[in-house]
């Protein structure tokens, strides 16, 4: 199993990886100016209780003055209650906001996943996008919400807690800020590391995502062979390197937080020693000293926090990337208006060449040199032994993936000139393999065409013999499971069927759309067909005899090639490989013979 989709990108700062976020955070800007101004606020209040403190000191504990003990005692409460209400507010302004910035956010992924070719989704597992879509949004959301603002928040209240120390007195606030030149090494060591490290695991639990996926979709095969506790073994192994990851990550967030908090508490120590000495000596007041310490303890939060914060920024940096992987990808060109007016109708390769992009630079394309006509109104049959190129061919006409060289026509305009959105107009495709989704039968069938009407639903439900979809507890609104699993592969064929002839394409690609057919209904397609292709150009797919009746000529395609055309009769007698996939009589390697 694939576990990293594509080349890791250099790794850049923290920083640079956030501020991509801008764009999408930007239309959250004043809710979060207001979040960090409330937190800003709350915090100030914290800050301001030492001061307090220190007044009750000097002033009515000193004095013995308890009347005037009430008033501070209700200014500190007010403090309090302050700090609580302000910090519930942060919360609210940013909740709504943000999760429009996710919504944003994967409403961009998910657009820009339908627009990426074929060729990309080969090549990314879909755990690892699932993940993107999912784990890593939550991480850049809630780093908005929170860590964004209390980095922000922190820094502004140790900045002035480290102002208001120096105030009270210098000696002790030097003695206090000693630990913040290792403690800014120590941070851009473990940024270094924890980065990598939040990476492997990311991307590990979109590899997990993935067998997840597989096993779950794939639970009969799993089950009919057996393969349950394989694929047990697989998850167990996968989650414990996962669980390493993780665990590695603790080890350094641990080491961060014991430094982070070992050292400022060392050097409060020192501190409150000499401050104890100095207020013997009458240098410093008992109240200035309890004002200093009250502050330094307040300091303890924005700087523990700040491993923890730290974390979380290289964290949703990394989901950043994860998340900008995608988005960067670069998405096919858009084509022109759309057909224009030709004289060569039908459907026309020319030179055409094709080979997977991860293809091995040292192997032979698998379609070379493919020169093939089909004329307007015509349905040619495109047969060849297993791994010849067939589907693959088929592929190209609807731009699931894109030529390698040559040209391919439509009515004599280049695929290329039109409209992805005009051209899969144009071609409708059904495969071999059918795909349902999660739907009614109705959208499942509609997503062919859909601005068709009911009659039209009922005459491709008709031309694909699908009248079990009547005796479905709700008709054609029946809910068909995810992948379509509650029905059989024949059944779902005919509604892959129908789906590719509800809309009357103008071109039609079938890719031996009735293997999983009993004999008889496919006999019973296959002549609802007839009406069908009589009335569109198409080229479909064959295996067996009865498929390639249904069409006017016939190619063969062997090892990337089309070697022969012509029709049944005429291939049967001159071309060997034909003779052969038809009737299993033996054929030589090569065949050169070629019919037009």
């Amino acid at each position: 199993m694939a576990e990293t989709p594509a080349p890791q990108p250099q790794r850049h700062s923290a920083v640079r990886s956030l501020l991509r976020l801008w764009p999408y955070a930007r239309q959250a800007r004043w809710y979060l100016a207001g979040s960090v101004a409330a937190a800003a606020v709350a915090s100030g209040s914290v800050l301001l209780v030492p001061l307090v403190l220190g007044r009750i000191v000097d002033g009515p504990i000193a004095h013995h003055d308890y009347a005037g003990l009430w008033p501070l005692a209700g200014l500190l409460l007010l403090l309090g209650m302050a700090e609580a209400g302000l910090f519930g507010v942060r919360r609210v302004i940013v909740a709504r906001p943000l999760a429009r910035v996710e919504s944003a956010l994967r409403g961009d992924l998910f657009a820009k996943l339908q627009r990426l070719p074929v060729s990309f989704h080969d090549r990314w597992p879909s755990g690892q996008l699932l993940s993107r879509a999912t784990s890593d949004m939550f991480t850049m959301r809630l780093f908005l919400a929170f860590p964004l603002v209390f980095l922000i928040v922190n820094t502004m209240v140790f900045l002035a807690g480290s102002t208001l120390m120096f105030v009270i007195d210098w000696r002790l606030g030097l003695i206090t800020l000693v630990p913040a030149v290792p403690l800014l090494v120590l941070t851009r060591w473990f940024e270094a590391r924890y980065s990598l490290a939040s990476r492997q695991a990311q991307d590990q639990s979109g590899d997990l995502a993935t067998l997840v996926e597989e096993s779950v979709l794939g639970i009969r095969i799993l089950k009919a062979f057996g393969r349950h506790r394989t694929m047990a073994e697989r998850f167990r192994a996968q989650s414990a390197a996962l669980r390493a990851t993780e665990i590695g990550k603790s080890y350094l967030l641990a080491d961060l937080w014991a430094v982070i908090v070992g050292l400022p508490e060392l050097a409060l120590g020192c501190a409150l020693a000499l401050g104890a000495v100095r207020v013997a000596h009458d240098e410093l007041t008992t109240g200035a000293l309890v004002a200093f310490l009250s502050t330094a303890l307040a300091l303890r939060w924005p700087v523990e926090s700040l491993g923890w914060l730290i974390a979380y920024a290289n964290e949703a940096a990394t989901a950043t990337d994860r998340y900008f992987e995608v988005m960067d990808e670069p998405e096919p060109a858009e084509p022109g208006s759309g057909l224009a007016a030709t004289a060569d109708r039908g459907i026309r390769f020319s030179g055409v060449h094709f080979r997977y992009p991860d293809a091995p630079a040292d192997t032979p394309d698998l379609l070379h040199g493919i020169d093939l006509h089909i004329r307007s109104g015509e349905t040619m049959a495109l047969v060849g032994t297993t791994g010849s190129g067939k589907t693959t061919l088929t592929a190209l006409l609807p731009r699931l993936y894109e030529a390698t060289a040559g040209s391919i026509t439509l009515d004599g305009t280049d695929i290329r000139d039109i409209p992805r959105a005009r051209l899969r107009e144009l071609v409708a495709v059904a495969f071999e393999e059918p795909t349902l989704f999660s739907a009614s039968v109705r959208e499942n069938v509609l997503m062919g065409a859909p601005g068709a009407g009911p009659e039209q639903l009922d005459s491709a439900l008709a031309t694909a013999q699908a009248g079990f979809v009547a005796r479905l507890p709700e008709g054609v609104a029946t809910e068909v499971g995810e992948q379509g699993l509650s029905l059989s592969g024949g059944q779902r064929q005919r509604l892959a069927l129908a789906r590719a002839v509800v809309g009357e394409p103008a071109f039609l690609v079938l890719d031996d759309p009735l293997s999983a057919l009993d004999v008889q209904t496919e006999a019973l397609v296959e002549e609802a067909l007839r009406q069908v292709l009589g009335s569109t150009t198409a080229l479909v797919v064959a295996h067996r005899p009865s498929t390639v009746l249904l069409a006017d000529r016939v190619a063969v395609l062997e090892e990337g090639r089309i070697t022969a055309v012509g029709t049944h009769q005429e291939l049967l007698h001159g071309s060997a490989a034909y003779r052969h996939l038809m009737t299993g009589e033996a054929a030589p390697a090569t065949d050169g013979s070629r019919t037009r």
